[in-house]
């Protein structure tokens, strides 16, 4: 396997390792996972089908060294983007359309920039992986978006009905996925 391929595939084993050991201590609430868990199943085969289909072999790899530092570059700033949020959002993290008990609004860090810099920072990781990795990482990137982009939609009803006065405030001052674009 190639360097910058090799980087990346322990890098997000890192990454979701972390994820799981950050989630302990978490506030309380109730989780919707069961409501959409057709969805969360299509993810998992797109992300079984691209281990299968060969996302990290040498035959499907690029060799152009302009590819791998620009997607290593992406990979690692997506990546740390959404780490610098789940620092920040703190014991309020939770798994895609949670609600937490006692929620509070974090407006400071990176959620000052965009409304749900985790979903950014690990789709814009996504792309990088395709960049420097294989087109094949564009699957993952297409259904984690398609899934974060509902699961945005619905945390912000939960959070309009939640905070009501400071809630649309924050909507309309930032985006919701990129800086100053959407």
């Amino acid at each position: 396997m190639h360097v910058v391929a090799t980087i990346i595939l322990i890098g997000w084993i890192a990454f979701w390792a972390y994820w799981l050991a950050r989630a302990v201590g978490n506030k309380q609430g109730r989780s919707r996972w069961g409501q959409f868990a057709g969805f969360r199943i299509v993810v998992i085969v797109v992300a079984l089908f691209l281990i299968r289909a060969g996302a990290f072999k040498n035959d499907t790899i690029t060799d152009n060294a302009w590819r791998q530092g620009i997607g290593l570059a992406l990979f690692v700033a997506g990546l740390g983007f959404a780490i610098w949020a789940r620092l920040y959002i703190g014991r309020n993290w939770g798994a895609p359309m949670s609600q937490k008990v006692d929620p509070e609004l974090v407006r400071t860090g990176p959620y000052r920039l965009v409304r749900h810099p985790i979903y950014s920072g690990i789709l814009l990781a996504f792309l990088g992986t395709a960049v420097a990795v294989s087109w094949y990482w564009l699957l993952a990137l297409v259904a984690s978006g398609a899934y974060f982009g509902y699961s945005a939609f619905m945390e912000e009803r939960y959070m309009t009905s939640r905070f009501p006065d400071s809630y649309p405030d924050y909507k309309h001052s930032t985006k919701m996925f990129v800086p100053f674009v959407a």
